[in-house]
């Protein structure tokens, strides 16, 4: 997974996010991340002097920022890049992950928004900054396609949630189809949208 190349910080960070999108904020333990993380765990405090909160916030802002980058990443490997073609990439990329390794893993950033909501914590704050951190680089994608600035923030909006509406179904019903569902129903939609007939 190229943990080597990461530090002992940057590999607790990264274990929290994974662990936190198989099993939820609750039930992920600093110990846990620690043992993840191949890190000693006295190294904990010493990196989140914050505790269980303060690294949870940084495992969040660590998914949104790598959401966004993921743009980037899916529109280079696009032949014909579209709205449609980039949200098919986005589902892709999830409909592969569970045809491989099973329903067991979800969004970081919604199993955090999930837990941790209704308490007012800084998690949730976080949580929100990183959609927006995702949201943003969609936005501007979708611009750079012929969607109009005034609709592209909308549009991010709701690709990302059609996404997460569309990822939670999928593992309760442990099967990809809604995945493939809403790539199909929402790509021709998006796609009218940059060409100016939405």
């Amino acid at each position: 997974m190229g943990d080597a190349r990461r530090g002992p910080r940057e590999r607790m960070v990264f274990s929290a996010a994974q662990l936190i999108r198989r099993d939820g904020v609750t039930a992920t333990g600093m110990r846990d991340v620690a043992e993840h993380a191949g890190a000693p765990r006295g190294s904990l405090q010493h990196y989140f002097p914050g505790g269980k909160e303060q690294l949870v916030n940084e495992a969040v802002d660590w998914a949104g920022r790598y959401a966004g980058a993921r743009i980037a990443r899916f529109l280079a490997g696009l032949d014909e890049p579209t709205p449609g073609a980039l949200f098919a990439a986005m589902v892709a990329q999830w409909t592969e992950e569970y045809r491989t390794d099973g329903f067991a893993k979800g969004c970081p950033v919604a199993a955090a928004t999930v837990d941790c909501a209704a308490a007012g914590t800084s998690t949730r704050e976080a949580a929100a900054a990183a959609f927006a951190t995702w949201r943003g680089p969609l936005a501007e994608a979708l611009t750079g396609m012929g969607v109009p600035a005034g609709r592209a923030g909308s549009l991010a909006t709701l690709m990302i949630s059609t996404l997460e509406g569309a990822i939670v179904l999928a593992r309760a019903e442990q099967d990809a189809a809604p995945l493939t569902t809403v790539a199909r129903e929402l790509g021709p939609l998006l796609d009218e949208a940059a060409t100016g007939a939405g």
